[in-house]
């Protein structure tokens, strides 16, 4: 990323979250992630074993080496794995957000903190003005925290619902959701 962005600083911190990059050591994780129906009703189907998922992370560290993607590991602070987030379609204007899952050991407010973290690396990190993202209509709980978060759905084709969210919009709401981690009364 030498086109003028800032540096990405590893760990990503939160007050109870950080974001890491993934290795190939998280390969089992990952998987166990897109493969349990717990997790992945909504998601691509994934095919292989914990060996194709290390090295499609393998593979993967090449885009993120080339500033095209970022693949979080969510973690809590005394390092207990609890989702992903990725950024990809990474681009000067905008980038793509998804591959978001949380699992059973995320904290309380989880899903606020972590799209603080993962937004904030796309609009202050790397300096991009739009995230958009797509989700499968019948995800209901997810579509919920996107209008909720301030997202706008642009389309519905098919079975996906594609969402815009502007960095200008993400700076005007972030001391809101930042009182809502902290327990502070809304302004």
């Amino acid at each position: 990323m030498n086109d003028g962005r800032k540096r990405l600083s590893i760990p990503v911190e939160g007050p109870t979250l950080r974001l890491r990059l993934i290795d190939p050591g998280d390969a089992a994780y990952l998987h166990g992630l897109r493969t349990d129906p717990a997790y992945s009703r909504h998601l691509s189907t994934v095919e292989g074993t914990v060996l194709d998922q290390q090295r499609w992370i393998e593979a993967y560290k090449h885009r993120e080496a080339a500033g095209q993607e970022l693949y979080f590991i969510i973690e809590r602070h005394d390092d207990t794995r609890c989702g992903t987030v990725r950024l990809y379609d990474i681009g000067i204007e905008r980038f793509t957000w998804g591959s978001w899952i949380l699992d059973q050991n995320k904290p309380q407010k989880a899903a606020v903190e972590s799209a603080l973290l993962s937004f904030g690396v796309g609009f202050d990190v790397l300096g991009i003005s739009l995230a958009q993202l797509k989700v499968h209509d019948q995800n209901q709980h997810a579509i919920s925290f996107y209008r909720r978060f301030g997202m706008t759905e642009i389309l519905h084709f098919g079975s996906e619902i594609h969402f815009d969210y502007p960095r200008t919009r993400f700076e005007a709401d972030r001391a809101t959701y930042l009182a809502i981690l902290q327990n502070e009364p809304r302004a």
